[in-house]
């Protein structure tokens, strides 16, 4: 299995979404099984990549506490998630871009590598998650070169993560095995259903 070296690589979670569907609040600081979510997306992405940068737009001082650099939209009014895509490449250093969402706490394992590994694979510029039923575009590793594709698209008023992939040499990576993983939360009641199935997942490894 050919990979790219993690080495090459800069995860970027996004974290500057506006959360309406939870009054507002900011998602990647709700807490979950006594830390913030985006403290699990950390845990998760570290063994994967070796670098990370945090994409917010509110609480910067909090999100600059875990460690690593964090970067807010380089454009007005907040365009959506391709926007935080956006700055993260921008302040990346390495070749490729791994994004995450703040709100995913299931992150697999294999994340990175099966990305990767399909995209090498595909001689494809963009990889993204399809999980058996349809595909999850903020889980996407691509070229950091195609900031200028995507500061182009935002600038025309287009801001649909998905309508932007498809433009590109796209490859999909198969998780079907594993779409529980990729669950994101947005309501409280999301929030209960993924602290359910962390329950079960730590009971099923002790």
């Amino acid at each position: 299995m050919t990979s790219l070296p993690r080495s090459n690589i800069t995860g970027v979670i996004l974290a500057g979404g506006q959360a309406r569907r939870m009054g507002g609040v900011d998602k990647g600081l709700i807490d979950l099984r006594g830390k913030p979510l985006v403290a699990h997306v950390i845990a998760a992405l570290e063994p994967q990549a070796d670098n990370i940068i945090i994409s917010a737009n509110r609480d910067l001082d909090h999100y600059a506490g875990f460690g690593y650099p964090v970067v807010a939209d380089t454009l007005p009014d907040h365009p959506g998630p391709l926007a935080g895509i956006l700055s993260g490449m921008l302040a990346a250093t390495t070749e490729y871009v791994l994004t995450v969402p703040c709100d995913t706490p299931l992150l697999p394992p294999d994340l990175m590598l099966h990305l990767s590994s399909t995209l090498t694979r595909e001689h494809a510029e963009v990889c993204t998650v399809h999980d058996g039923t349809r595909t999850q575009p903020l889980f996407t590793l691509l070229r950091r070169d195609l900031a200028a594709s995507i500061l182009d698209y935002l600038n025309k008023g287009d801001n649909k993560v998905e309508l932007w992939l498809q433009r590109q040499k796209l490859a999909l990576a198969d998780f079907s095995d594993q779409p529980t993983a990729f669950y994101n939360i947005n309501t409280r009641e999301e929030l209960m259903a993924i602290e359910n199935i962390g329950t079960t997942r730590q009971k099923e490894t002790t």
